[in-house]
Parts: structure tokens; C-alpha cells; sequence
């Protein structure tokens, strides 16, 4: 069946080719084979136009913070591509680029034997950019489709600048799209013609990637990547794993999450946002595996508050993470799409906070860091240092922690602008989820995005929410993670 419309985007004038040899889905955000509405609308065309489909999916050298982890988590869901389509009739052209530039030229030539090219629509990182750097250029028409979030990013008339307006106008609509899902499985017993293969001349130029060798010990080792930043082994990337996790969570960790999910000893917290980031993992098979779980329907929901709880009927814990998962993962989405210049950028924070953090930036810090000294974990605080640690060696950090996180570098830092250089940086580079409209959301709000002014004022931060780790330390259970972060651990 056709997708909603208002996930369609046509992004230039060429027209569809009915003479083209086959479909190319160009794969760079939603990289997964199933609950995918790119994947469903390139499968939609080509059964349209009779032609075979081949699923493109590229991995490019030349990206801010490129490394080991995230081109590592990124080649395992590739190995999942392969095996899953393993024996199909449809195409599926890995390809992992191993010097700056040498793989820009694919898409063009790619696209001059298709019909028409589909690709994903992501307001983030350097996505866009691409988009807008190729689409003109393309030899074919380029459609992008809207994959990444529940509500539709086209559906919101406006930037919310609180959590509970958004909240609010996501419940008053979201049945309109609920139901709307994609296909859970779009290429089981599937009808198209067999693609023929990529002509030879192109593999030779541009080899099919072997993810197999690219993850072995040495694979990534010629690639002109950040080698220090090793792969994260305890988070491995890709569908399977991904829907593993889905599974865990919802069937042993749900029920704890209400009141177990701010205490990093209990590990009651979802550890999907990497998958959801890298397109490995649907928001919506993680709304139906709640449902199902809960065996939700439409007639359950209560009355439109704008609060984060009683609106589904579902019991507390289900509440409290599909209001993390649809009300503050997709606000930063709204965000990213209606402000794409300068979401990411100081200018963005609302006035109030621009203006008490621009009237207390001379207020004395008790500690400047350095860059290198706060990614070396090397303050004076015990629990800010085993939270970077977990960051810069497993690629995750317990939510609650990465709040403290993001606060204690606002008071660590000659400026506020310099504090979010240094939450951007330290993110970016190591968080798996990083790079991502969501955790964007997440450093902004320690600098008052999202939130309001609070009292009293205090040295540095003014009116902005204030954290510190002496009372994280009395609020939260930590022993079992300051064993396993803290200094000296595993020695």
C-alpha cells in the first residue's frame, strides 16, 4: 500500500523514468530492512513500474568524528543486510568508501540506469547538506521519505519550545497517524522482477564491501578513520541486535523503568537510542511492541493534558518511556526539521537563558578544564570523571548522569559558548547516539532549551536548572557503577 503522503518529499524536477532498469533505495539514515517507510515506498515504486529494486547503502570517510565505533556499528548492520538478503531477488550493494572522495561519484552513476531514486529524509548532522549538494545534480528523480520519527515531521505548523506544548499537540494528533505503520516485514514473499546484478564495471571500481573482513581485527585498520576511538564491544551495532534489545527491554526491564531508570546500578534504562539513531532500530515497532505488550488499543486513550502520564491507560513504567520516546526524542526532531541552520548552535537557546547566562559569564568558576584534561576524565569530581569514562570507552552514558554530565561543564568552562563546544565535541566523538536531533535536545537542555528560569540564581549558571554530584550522590544508587567507571577500575 502506498505510505502517507506527508512522509513524500520530491526533491528535484526530473521526472520518473519508466524506461530504467530498475529502483534505487539509497540507504543513509534508516538503515534496516523492516518497519522502514523509505523501504516500503522504494518496494511501492518499483512494483509500480514492473522493475527489479536495489538497495544502495553507502558508508562514506569524509564525515565529522569518523571512527572505529561508529563505522563499526554501521558495518554490523550491513553484515545483518547481507545475510538477510542472502538468496533474494532483491539488490543489495554494500559499499564502505576507503578514501575521502573516492566513493562520491557511485550515486551518480548508480542512479543513470534507475528509474527513480529514494532516499531517507533526516534533520541532522551532515545529511541534509548531502541531500542538497546531490539532488539537483542527480540524473534521476529523487524522493525523500520521512522514516525517522512517529509523528510525521511535516505535521507540526510550529517550533515547540517546551515539553509539555509539544506533548500536548503530539496526543491531540497522534491517532490521526498511529496506525500508520510501516510494514513490519516488506520484503517477506515479495514479487518483483530478479535484479540482474551491478554491472561489472562499477564493482571493479567501486568493490562490494565484505563486512565480514571490514570487522575483523584489522579490517578498518587502512581506512582514513579516527583509530583511537575503538569500537564500542559492548554495544554492537545492527537490526538483530537491535530488536534483541527491543525484546529484553520490553519483556524483563519495562516494568522497572518507572522507578529503577534513574539509578545507574539498576540498568533499568532501554539502551535502544543507538540503534534508533543509526536507523537500526523503528520508533514504531518500539510503540507496537509496547502495545502489544500492554494489549493497547485505540479506544484506551484517555483525555488531551499535555501530561506525561494517564493519556495511553497503560501502567506507569509503559507511560514514562513512550513519553520519553514520542514526546522528548521527537521534539528534538521538530527542532532539527524547522530550524536546520542554527538548531545546533548557541543562538538557538531560548532569550531568557541567553540573557542570565550572558549576565553571570564573568562570574568566577570554581575549576576551568581544559578539552583535553575533561576527555581524559581528568577532574576533580568522581562522578563526572566515571561518566566520561563510560562514555569514551562503552559509547553509551546512563541518561540521568548525562544530564549531571552537561551541567558540570557549563560551571567548568571560561563560557557558555565554550561549554557547549565541549559537550558537542565530547558527545559527538564518542557517544553512539551522538550526532543525533535527540541528543542535541539533551545539551542544549543543560543550557536551558526545553526548560525555564529557575531560583534561587546562583555564580555561572543564573537562572539555568542547577545540578551538582553531591546531591546526584544521595539521590541515586552508584556503587556498582563508581566500581566499574571510577578511578583505578578494572585495575
Amino acid at each position: 500500500m502506498p505510505i502517507p503522503a506527508i512522509r513524500v518529499t520530491q526533491a528535484n524536477s526530473v521526472p520518473i523514468r519508466s524506461d530504467g532498469d530498475y529502483v534505487l533505495y539509497w540507504m543513509i539514515a534508516n538503515r534496516r530492512l523492516r518497519w522502514n517507510f523509505a523501504l516500503d515506498q522504494a518496494i511501492c515504486r518499483a512494483k509500480e513500474l514492473g522493475k527489479p529494486l536495489l538497495i544502495f547503502e553507502p558508508l562514506r570517510v569524509r564525515y565529522r568524528w569518523a571512527s572505529d565505533r561508529l563505522h563499526r556499528f554501521i558495518i554490523e548492520g550491513m553484515r545483518d543486510h547481507v545475510a538477510e538478503l542472502d538468496g533474494h531477488r532483491v539488490g543489495y550493494y554494500p559499499y564502505v568508501e576507503p578514501r575521502p572522495g573516492v566513493g562520491t561519484p557511485l550515486l551518480a552513476t548508480l542512479a543513470r540506469r534507475s528509474c527513480l531514486v529514494v532516499s531517507d529524509e533526516y534533520p541532522g548532522f551532515f545529511l541534509p547538506t548531502m541531500i542538497d549538494a546531490v539532488k539537483d545534480r542527480l540524473p534521476a528523480r529523487l524522493e525523500l521519505v520521512d522514516a525517522a520519527t512517529v509523528m510525521p515531521l511535516r505535521m507540526a505548523d510550529r517550533t515547540f519550545t517546551v515539553a509539555h506544548s509539544y506533548r500536548r499537540w503530539m496526543q491531540k494528533n497522534i491517532l490521526d497517524v498511529i496506525l500508520d505503520t510501516p510494514a513490519a516485514q516488506p520484503l517477506s514473499r515479495l514479487r518483483l522482477p530478479e535484479f540482474p546484478g551491478v554491472d561489472r564495471r562499477v564493482l571493479k571500481r567501486w568493490p562490494v564491501a565484505d563486512p565480514a573482513a571490514l570487522l575483523a581485527s584489522d579490517g578498518l585498520a587502512k581506512l582514513a578513520i579516527d583509530h583511537g576511538v575503538t569500537a564500542a564491544e559492548e554495544h554492537p551495532g545492527g537490526p538483530r541486535e537491535a530488536e534483541r534489545r527491543l525484546k529484553r527491554f520490553v519483556g524483563e526491564r519495562l516494568s522497572a523503568y518507572g522507578d529503577d531508570r534513574n539509578h545507574p546500578d539498576r540498568r533499568a534504562t532501554s539502551g535502544l537510542s543507538p540503534y534508533l539513531h543509526f536507523g537500526h532500530l523503528s520508533s514504531h515497532q518500539v510503540v507496537d511492541a509496547i502495545f502489544r505488550r500492554q494489549d493497547w488499543t485505540p479506544d484506551r486513550t484517555g483525555p488531551v493534558n499535555g501530561k506525561n502520564h494517564g493519556f495511553w491507560n497503560l501502567d506507569e513504567p509503559a507511560e514514562a518511556f513512550l513519553d520519553q520516546l514520542l514526546t522528548w526524542r521527537e521534539i528534538g526532531f521538530n527542532m532539527a526539521w524547522r530550524n536546520p541552520d542554527d538548531y545546533d548552535r548557541y543562538e538557538s537557546l531560548p532569550e531568557w537563558a541567553l540573557k542570565t547566562l550572558d549576565r553571570h559569564r564573568r562570574d568566577r568558576r570554581e575549576a576551568i578544564y581544559s578539552l583535553d584534561q575533561l576527555e581524559r576524565a581528568e577532574t576533580g569530581d568522581e562522578i563526572w570523571n566515571a561518566a566520561q569514562r563510560e562514555l569514551s570507552t562503552t559509547g553509551v552514558m546512563h541518561n540521568y548522569l548525562r544530564m549531571l554530565w552537561g551541567k558540570l561543564i557549563l560551571g567548568w568552562s571560561e563560557s557558555p559558548e565554550r561549554a557547549l563546544e565541549v559537550m558537542v565535541e565530547l558527545n559527538n566523538k564518542y557517544a553512539l547516539d551522538g550526532r543525533d536531533p535527540n541528543s542535541y535536545s539533551g545539551i542544549f537542555w543543560t543550557l536551558g532549551r526545553y526548560d525555564r528560569a529557575w531560583g534561587p540564581t546562583r555564580p555561572v549558571f543564573g537562572n539555568v536548572r542547577y545540578m551538582t554530584s553531591d546531591s546526584t550522590r544521595r539521590k541515586l544508587k552508584l556503587k556498582g557503577y563508581l566500581a566499574k567507571f571510577g578511578a583505578g577500575a578494572g585495575e
